[in-house]
């Protein structure tokens, strides 16, 4: 038996490794070939001192020199001692260049492109290499358009399922990536993705989550809420709010509905700006953030949109004086 050892570095790479139970995660960084900040392996120094940010696992002997007892009730792990019980996320603090490993490519071909509204363009992509993708729901990929040189960031929208993986992406006017979507794509030609990438990602659940997405921000929430399903569910309840401008921007409601089937304690809203739409939640997401959705800040939020979209969100914070257990956010900006 193995564990999942997810390692983020501060370059934003993620790496995932495999790790026994009776190994350290140092060792088994080491043993696949990814050198991870270490001088002692005795519990010594410190040097090897990283964040676990999800999972169980326990330490084996060091001096408080090494790590002090504060610093281990905060997650922090020294990897030479650290046993995993189960699949863990560590966050390195330290590039994936300066640990001898960089994001791994894979090659695809296009399996799927389906344009779900003026707005935004579905992509699935298949391939045997995609076997081999691992991605901590939320994260992204650079996608290189084919045809060029150039990579376009885009969110998975979809757990890997069947050698397979989807994105929401953004139909730009000009836009490289979407223009060769909308005018040349066919099934069956050859792509190419890296990553994963970033640190938006869904934590373990500990307390009641508020999900915020804005356009195709919903992207990542859909693999977030993919991946629940997939274990199960959560003990504790899950809102998520989805604003766009127009009703025709709104997509995959459908996906969104089955969700809210599959997940006990799963709810979402449908928010759109236009004064003109046929919703009941007209506006912004803030002005539709329940009180009770935050829970008088026992809560996590999770956000990804625009970047105004995120600054309205933390100045409506701090307006209500509500500081959250946790806020993560991924602010993107069309590309062309």
């Amino acid at each position: 038996m193995t564990y999942k050892i997810a390692l983020n570095f501060e370059d934003g790479v993620t790496r995932f490794i495999d790790c026994k139970p009776d190994e350290t995660v140092a060792d088994a960084a080491y043993r696949q070939s990814i050198n991870l900040p270490i001088d002692c392996r005795d519990g010594a120094c410190g040097a090897c001192k990283c964040s676990c940010e999800s999972g169980a696992f326990r330490l084996g002997d060091y001096i408080e020199d090494a790590m002090s007892e504060a610093e281990a009730a905060a997650g922090h792990v020294l990897t030479c001692q650290m046993y995993p019980e189960g699949d863990c996320v560590v966050r390195v603090p330290a590039s994936s260049d300066v640990c001898k490993t960089r994001q791994a490519v894979f090659q695809a071909r296009i399996a799927e492109v389906r344009v779900l509204s003026e707005s935004t363009i579905s992509l699935t992509l298949q391939g045997d290499a995609l076997a081999g993708l691992a991605f901590l729901p939320g994260q992204y990929a650079n996608l290189q358009v084919p045809g060029t040189t150039r990579h376009r960031a885009y969110s998975f929208s979809s757990m890997p399922r069947d050698k397979a993986v989807s994105f929401l992406i953004r139909n730009v006017p000009g836009g490289l990536m979407s223009g060769y979507l909308r005018e040349t794509a066919k099934p069956g030609a050859d792509i190419s993705l890296a990553g994963p990438l970033g640190s938006f990602y869904l934590r373990e659940i500990k307390r009641p989550v508020l999900m915020l997405a804005g356009g195709t921000g919903l992207a990542p929430f859909l693999a977030m809420l993919d991946k629940l399903v997939a274990d199960g569910g959560s003990a504790h309840p899950i809102h998520l709010i989805y604003g766009v401008n127009t009703d025709t921007d709104l997509v995959e409601v459908d996906r969104l509905e089955a969700f809210a089937r599959q997940l006990p304690g799963f709810s979402f809203a449908l928010v759109v700006v236009s004064a003109d739409s046929v919703q009941p939640r007209k506006g912004y997401v803030t002005q539709h953030i329940e009180p009770a959705r935050l829970n008088d800040g026992d809560v996590d939020i999770y956000l990804c949109g625009p970047p105004p979209m995120v600054e309205a969100v933390a100045t409506n914070l701090r307006e209500r004086a509500i500081q959250p257990a946790s806020f993560h956010y991924e602010k993107f900006a069309a590309s062309t």
